[in-house]
């Protein structure tokens, strides 16, 4: 991983693992201070800074990942291409890039800002509640993925079609379409009317 100021604070010096800290924030998406990742999610959950990818192929396909059945939030469920928490004081950019190639060993050939949403979507399996302040991007993808199987179960890429079917058989993460819809007005910009999305 490269180091950075976020990340170098972020990282434990002697070995041993650190509590991760989320990045709080206020209904304007300043911050108001940090919590530890678990106890951020539990409820009635803690507002924090999040991040959504959704990278697309030379087709216009979205790029979709099924969560590690081990990890402890929405294991095994469908999700967009990437998702996560900036560190305190990381930009979203700069974390859904590294996370993008942390979890699928990819980069994109393109991040685009898209905008934020806010929502509290939740867990009805764990009991968990996503309270988050997400930043969106959307971007290209021109490698396949060679996901890190604690991260990633599996990956496909979907046309809008193929989504809506998939959607309809299979269990996605309570926030997918959340910000999917608040991502579709920069999606359809990078694809293209003809995309579908």
């Amino acid at each position: 991983m490269p180091t950075t100021p976020a990340t170098a604070a972020n990282s434990p010096s002697n070995g041993a693992p650190e509590a991760i800290l989320l990045e709080l924030v206020d209904e304007h998406g300043n911050t108001i201070g940090t919590a530890e990742k678990l106890a951020a999610h539990r409820a009635p959950g803690q507002l924090h800074r999040a991040f959504s990818v959704f990278l697309f192929d030379e087709q216009g396909r979205l790029l979709l990942q099924r969560r590690a059945l081990g990890k402890y939030h929405s294991p095994g469920v469908w999700s967009n291409t990437c998702c996560g928490h900036p560190y305190p004081g990381e930009a979203p950019f700069t974390a859904a890039a590294r996370r993008t190639f942390e979890e699928l060993r990819v980069s994109p050939s393109l991040l685009a800002e898209a905008g934020t949403v806010r929502y509290n979507h939740p867990d009805p399996d764990s009991g968990l509640v996503e309270q988050e302040f997400n930043h969106l991007f959307v971007g290209l993808v021109q490698s396949p993925p060679r996901p890190d199987p604690d991260e990633v179960g599996e990956t496909a890429f979907v046309t809008p079609g193929e989504l809506a079917e998939l959607h309809a058989d299979a269990p996605f993460s309570a926030w997918f379409m959340t910000v999917l819809d608040a991502a579709r007005p920069a999606i359809r910009e990078l694809t293209g009317p003809s995309g579908g999305w």
